[in-house]
């Protein structure tokens, strides 16, 4: 398996800012208790905040119903600290996930840290390194890719990732009948039975992780190489990244109305204009 990218996945399990690590206890605890997941371990223990614990189990359970009232609050409470805690409250919600999804496929678990990560900024390691790292893989189309992105900006209700189409997927035959028939991908002519057994699996990852069915892990094995697999998995958090932009009401489209045309480049990084 791809040594590079589990490596990254320790590395995010190994944060522990040294001025939140009370703060990350409690967001992975309360992550996880809100998926029914095993929590990441956590470097201490957890401190009582009734504002972020609040913020932490909705962003986990459903982020597009986040209110105004609620982000305002942890803006309140937290000050300069807000976007940090964000970005561990993602790690906390989202690598239960992933660590569920990859025995479910009967993949190699993420190894656990050797020891707390104190220094590194959170928001650079996920968005600077551990994005760009999975969006520069290609062991997947770039059609099923986008499929899969589509999906999980519906599930989340981000505006920006909605608005916006990549363009290798559209000159690989991806459409927008194709991209409408996402939304009700069972009954749909136009996806195949490849991209349909994917998108069964990002909606177990994303609405219940802690339950993936047999059938649902069988589909992605008949389907996919370990690799594919894995790369299928980290696509799903990696688009999901998009949580911490609606959970901030920061997921504006760029463009007024329709849809705006992008690259995802070969380092990871999209590409704009």
């Amino acid at each position: 398996m791809d040594g590079e990218l589990y490596g990254m996945l320790t590395r995010l399990v190994a944060l522990s800012p040294s001025d939140d690590p009370g703060l990350n206890a409690l967001v992975r605890r309360t992550c996880a208790a809100a998926l029914s997941l095993p929590a990441l371990p956590s470097d201490g223990p957890a401190v009582d905040h009734p504002v972020v614990a609040d913020f932490a189990e909705q962003f986990a359970t459903d982020v597009s119903v986040l209110s105004d009232a609620q982000r305002g609050a942890l803006s309140k409470a937290l000050g300069a600290r807000t976007f940090g805690v964000v970005a561990l409250t993602f790690v906390a919600d989202y690598l239960p996930r992933v660590q569920a999804g990859l025995a479910a496929l009967g993949l190699p678990p993420v190894p656990a840290p050797a020891d707390w990560d104190r220094d590194t900024e959170p928001v650079d390691l996920l968005l600077n390194g551990f994005a760009p790292m999975v969006g520069a893989r290609r062991a997947l189309d770039p059609v099923l890719t986008e499929v899969v992105r589509l999906r999980g900006a519906v599930q989340h209700n981000c505006r920006l990732c909605r608005s916006l189409r990549e363009g290798a997927a559209l000159d690989a035959g991806g459409s927008e009948p194709m991209y409408v028939d996402i939304e009700r991908y069972e009954e749909s002519t136009l996806l195949d039975e490849r991209q349909k057994a994917a998108l069964r699996y990002v909606d177990a990852l994303i609405w219940t992780p802690s339950r993936i069915g047999t059938d649902v892990a069988a589909g992605v094995r008949a389907h996919f190489t370990d690799e594919e697999a894995l790369e299928l998995t980290l696509d799903v958090m990696r688009n999901a990244t998009n949580k911490i932009a609606v959970a901030l009401a920061a997921d504006a489209p760029r463009v007024p109305e329709g849809t705006e045309r992008y690259l995802l480049g070969a380092d990871g990084q999209p590409v704009y204009g």
